[in-house]
């Protein structure tokens, strides 16, 4: 059923319950709008993570916007109460990476992203199994667990190669050419960069592209 169907369902049970006295569909109608607020709350989080992720680099440190975690909090409440798995698992990954990306605590942000690489893998969510893999490669990285953070980003890699999603393929070889810098494969890292780059072009992921011309430099 689609938000507006949810919506107009509601308020259908509505006339039938103050005028014809039958609140049978109450429950059911409820439960529709939880699913569409989960949803709208997930969507809004992401919007203000992307603006976070978007911010100008002029040089200051971008600002957390305080409404995002609460908004994924939210979520993950109405998807366990709905009994809505994958959705859990998927709110889970935004809470995870916002401790990760945003605050840089990664010994919080693990525990959500493991549940939510679980989740994934029972419900076949994919982007979100690829999603978790990743940052859980990235904070195996920043540990110094470099063999996991190979193991972690390669199978996310496969995952997005899975599902087409390119971009994020190109995405992930960045972390895997710093990973192969730092086992002093320099060669490996610098050859995963030019395949990024081709991939990333063909794709018009051009912030992506800024990104391997800023790991090229580094390595």
């Amino acid at each position: 059923m689609s938000v507006d169907d949810r919506i107009e369902w509601a308020r259908k049970v509505y006339s039938q319950a103050v005028f014809g006295g039958d609140t049978s569909g109450l429950a059911e109608a409820e439960r529709g709008l939880d699913a569409v607020e989960a949803d709208a709350a997930l969507a809004r989080g992401l919007i203000l993570h992307a603006r976070f992720q978007s911010a100008p680099d002029d040089g200051s440190l971008p600002v957390e916007d305080p409404a995002e975690l609460p908004l994924f909090e939210r979520a993950l409440v109405l998807y366990q109460a709905l009994g809505d798995t994958r959705g859990e698992g998927e709110a889970l990954f935004w809470i995870g990476c916002l401790h990760q990306f945003i605050r840089r605590d990664n010994e919080t942000a693990v525990g959500y992203l493991q549940r939510s690489s679980q989740l994934a893998a029972q419900t076949g969510d994919h982007p979100t199994r690829s999603e978790a893999l990743r940052h859980l490669g990235i904070a195996a990285h920043a540990a110094g667990r470099l063999d996991e953070a190979r193991e972690r980003l390669e199978e996310s890699t496969r995952l997005r190669q899975e599902i087409g999603a390119l971009p994020g393929v190109a995405s992930n070889m960045i972390g895997l050419a710093y990973i192969a810098a730092a086992q002093d494969r320099r060669s490996d890292a610098l050859a995963t960069l030019d395949e990024a780059h081709a991939i990333a072009q063909a794709h018009g992921a051009h912030a992506i592209v800024a990104h391997i011309e800023q790991a090229r430099t580094r390595i």
